[in-house]
């Protein structure tokens, strides 16, 4: 991930950073007074301090079983180029960029990919992920197959960028001219993969040919529907009626819906448009453009020099192209013919990712973070209800619903701030004609509302029997001194942090909640307090990727240089922890190769595979990939399927992962 350090926010609201400074201790318990003590009881008891261990853990096992592994070693300076896992567990690359998911042939990677080859293969830099197995009574399209889910499923993820250099090979991305063909082939490395995977025996592989196997790229046809739809603000040239819009781009995070759909969430989009210098003189960034991190150069990709669409200023105006991404889109992925579709209800900005909730009185909810230096949190409350009898019905429930934004007070209680038109000072004076404009400008409604700044808010996960709601604050370096205090006396976050909030009355619907640090990620041995953390067991930082398992383990991926330098020479490479949530001991399942994020992880039903994303192996922005990675074609974890004619490139891929006694994952 990238271009995420510059904030495009210029309200005055209080930050995370200064809520935290207030608060008398790094890690409260959470505040008792918004949540039943009846209600809490269900989970196993509270303590006037708190929710109880047992509560806390969720699961049936007891809390010192819950993670069973010997961790792994951390990846220091010489780092290996590889993924390590455990004694006792077995990772394997499962499918890599340029993979075919057809009969086509593998792309060679030591040659220019293609927008053709590309089409028919596996995207580049994988990262959110979840696998939807056969067997489950999904009923979402013409086919239907009974098979073993634990066998036999979708993996379905998101390729969230490329880089230029891999893509084409021997280009010069400095002096080499955009053409429409690299563009196209760029377009089509970004998207979505649905996968069919299928365990022979005791291996994984793909399957090939299969009826649900495809890409869905920056250039696949989709749907805008929700209160955004068909608004002036989204209307082209190319799409007067402002309902359909080409393709997704940047999906890093992502959610699944009960009723077996994926969302994919964009992150990144600005940095996909861009113009000349002298159009934006001639004719300024707007507020909208500005809130939203739009400029000239974009993130430098250069694709307004050879497709118009990504052109901020074609034919001299102002264009509406850029307010067509930034939402959540819904996939069906059992579906081949089905068109995916841009829920604008759940608001627009730098989706991380959206993960959905239902509580016991079937009530909807979605968890969206905004990932930007003192950017919001947010929450989605539909207004119908989940019917668990008949899936097909739940199909638009993402269209209507409430919009809310958090903001977070000293003592531990926060409040869900309602994004309304015509409330709390959405109205058309201050620029808010209609809810359509509210979600097209949800971070500047965010503003208004005095919503609290937070140091990154990436990916969240929801506890599989509490419900309470863990959220990777990643790192934020440009908090200064005089926004702390010695309650928490950390003057820039490095290593950033993970918070966790409940629902008053455990109920979605809830406008209140109470919060509390699960964890101030760091390294104990730094000599600096400011970068040590407390975490309870092995060190890491910049927490990025969450997810709880079936039994209630929370596993955290990490997003870092990933060269194991500076303030990372003890912690290492990037990694994978498992923690228990019930005490708070956290280990080292997996680390990565060098310069690799660990991102996205899914897995069967079961518990016993287990699909990890590793994303840009070697990159560090300064040098080439090659001199510092050669993963996964060197073998390091198992044979991939690559045929390169010349020097093997490094190249994202997911890997699938057993433990050698065919057991639960970390148990």
């Amino acid at each position: 991930m990238f271009s995420n350090d510059e904030s495009s926010n210029p309200s005055t609201n209080p930050s995370m950073q200064d809520i935290i400074d207030t608060c008398q201790h790094p890690r409260r318990t959470f505040i008792k007074g918004s949540i039943g003590v009846a209600t809490w009881a269900a989970f196993g008891g509270m303590s006037l301090g708190g929710i109880s261990s047992q509560a806390l853990a969720g699961s049936d096992k007891p809390a010192a079983t819950l993670i069973g592994f010997t961790p792994v070693a951390a990846n220091t300076l010489p780092l290996i180029d590889a993924v390590s896992v455990p004694i006792g567990y077995t990772a394997q690359v499962f499918v890599a960029w340029g993979d075919a998911l057809g009969l086509g042939a593998n792309w060679d990677p030591s040659t220019a990919m293609t927008e053709a080859q590309q089409l028919g293969s596996y995207g580049a830099h994988t990262d959110g992920m979840h696998f939807f197995p056969f067997g489950r009574d999904f009923s979402l399209g013409p086919i239907k197959l009974d098979l073993g889910g634990n066998v036999h499923g979708l993996l379905v993820s998101n390729s969230e960028y490329n880089d230029t250099g891999l893509i084409h090979s021997t280009m010069s991305f400095a002096t080499d001219a955009m053409t429409l063909d690299r563009v196209n082939t760029q377009l089509a490395a970004h998207g979505v993969n649905v996968v069919d995977a299928l365990r022979v025996g005791k291996h994984w592989k793909v399957n090939r040919p299969s009826a649900f196997a495809r890409r869905i790229t920056g250039k696949t046809p989709m749907k805008i529907s929700g209160p955004a739809a068909g608004h002036a603000l989204l209307k082209t040239d190319a799409d007067p009626s402002g309902t359909k819009v080409l393709g997704t781009l940047n999906n890093c995070a992502n959610g699944y819906t009960p009723w077996g759909t994926y969302l994919a969430c964009e992150e990144n989009f600005n940095g996909y448009f861009g113009t000349a210098a002298a159009n934006l003189t001639a004719v300024p960034r707007t507020a909208l453009e500005a809130r939203y991190g739009l400029s000239a150069g974009g993130f430098g990709y250069r694709w307004h020099e050879a497709e118009s669409r990504f052109d901020l200023r074609a034919g001299g105006k102002v264009s509406n192209e850029p307010n067509r991404f930034g939402w959540v889109v819904e996939i069906d992925p059992f579906d081949p013919k089905s068109t995916p579709i841009k829920r604008t209800a759940l608001g627009r900005f730098k989706h991380e990712g959206a993960w959905v909730t239902v509580d016991d009185d079937n009530r909807v909810a979605v968890y969206m973070g905004d990932d930007e230096r003192f950017d919001y949190i947010y929450k989605f409350v539909c207004a119908k209800k989940f019917n668990p009898r008949n899936l097909k019905a739940n199909r638009d429930l993402l269209d209507d619903g409430t919009l809310y934004v958090a903001k977070f007070n000293a003592d531990g209680s926060g409040v869900w701030l309602p994004l309304v038109h015509g409330q709390n000072g959405l109205t058309a004076a201050n620029g808010f004609a209609d809810q359509g404009e509210v979600v097209i400008k949800a971070r500047m409604a965010g503003d208004v509302l005095g919503a609290t700044k937070m140091d990154r808010p990436e990916w969240g996960a929801v506890h599989p029997k509490t419900r309470e709601v863990y959220m990777t604050l990643t790192n934020n370096t440009r908090r200064t001194a005089d926004q702390i205090d010695a309650a928490n006396p950390r003057p820039a976050n490095v290593h950033g942090h993970i918070i966790r909030w409940r629902e008053a009355g455990n109920t979605v619907v809830a406008t209140g909640f109470e919060w509390d640090l699960f964890v101030q990620a760091g390294d104990s041995l730094d000599p600096n307090p400011n970068l040590q953390g407390n975490i309870n067991g092995d060190n890491y930082g910049s927490p990025d990727g969450l997810w709880f398992d079936r039994d209630g383990r929370l596993w955290i991926q990490t997003d870092q240089a990933g060269d194991g330098t500076g303030a990372y020479a003890n912690i290492g490479g990037n990694v994978m922890m498992c923690a228990d949530v019930t005490t708070g001991e956290t280990r080292r399942f997996l680390t990565s190769p060098p310069n690799a994020e660990v991102t996205g992880v899914t897995s069967t039903p079961d518990g016993k595979t287990m699909f990890v994303g590793i994303q840009h192996p070697g990159e560090d922005w300064v040098t080439s990939f090659t001199e510092n990675s050669s993963w996964p074609d060197n073998g390091g974890n198992g044979p991939t399927t690559a045929s390169q004619a010349g020097p093997s490139k490094p190249r994202s891929a997911v890997v699938v992962i057993t433990k050698d006694d065919g057991g639960v994952i970390g148990s």
